[in-house]
């Protein structure tokens, strides 16, 4: 498979293109990582959740441009069908799809009040009552996918799924958002998960070179 290359924004702030990492490691594809330049406005714009539509990450792979993370996903499956970033069985896909259209295009009330910020931990965080029913949504979908696949990946396996929801869990460590027994394991087992070591060891050498965006978001 051709080398191809991925545009990023900030490993420390950007979920968005934490899940498009994600991804890319998953489909086991060779890629250069390609940064955005942070002092751009546009580029600016887009981590702080105001720009109108989010180009980032956008991935480039023989001859092929594609952003927004559903088609990224879409488009590495078909690429490296084996390597499983749709479970096997025709209703799990479904599934599984339904749950990364819902992060996708959903929780905006959780986004904005719960922005993804690797190098900080509250020790508690109070919640504002317009992002609690997303926080409570996100737990249910959770559940039942543990229940119904058994674990310890959201579909059994590591899913497109999982690499939609892990920002989210990074979310919940940061803000201290309580989480029930197997919903923490679930965490912890997205904190052990070896490409989000990497990405985490990245962003934690990362240069504060943004230094207002908790106050902006």
């Amino acid at each position: 498979m051709a080398r191809a290359t991925l545009t990023i924004s900030s490993k420390n702030y950007s979920s968005w293109s934490l899940r498009g990492w994600l991804l890319c490691k998953m489909a086991g594809i060779e890629f250069d990582e390609k940064p955005v330049d942070l002092d751009d406005p546009e580029n600016r714009q887009e981590l702080l959740l105001l720009a109108p539509s989010v180009r980032v990450p956008r991935l480039s792979h023989r001859g092929v441009e594609v952003w927004d993370t559903l088609a990224i996903a879409e488009y590495l499956h078909e690429v490296a069908p084996k390597a499983g970033l749709l479970p096997s069985t025709r209703k799990a896909r479904a599934h599984c799809r339904a749950v990364s259209g819902e992060i996708h295009s959903g929780f905006y009330n959780l986004r904005s009040a719960l922005p993804m910020n690797l190098k900080a931990r509250h020790e508690s965080f109070k919640i504002f009552s317009g992002a609690r029913p997303d926080v409570q949504r996100i737990k249910e979908i959770w559940t039942d996918c543990l229940d119904t696949y058994g674990g310890p990946f959201l579909f059994g396996k590591p899913t497109l799924a999982d690499a939609m929801y892990a920002p989210v869990c990074t979310r919940f460590r940061t803000y201290a958002v309580e989480l029930e027994p197997d919903l923490a394991t679930y965490c912890d087992t997205i904190f052990g998960w070896a490409p989000m070591q990497e990405w985490i060891a990245a962003a934690l050498e990362e240069p504060d070179e943004v230094e207002e965006l908790e106050v902006e978001f």
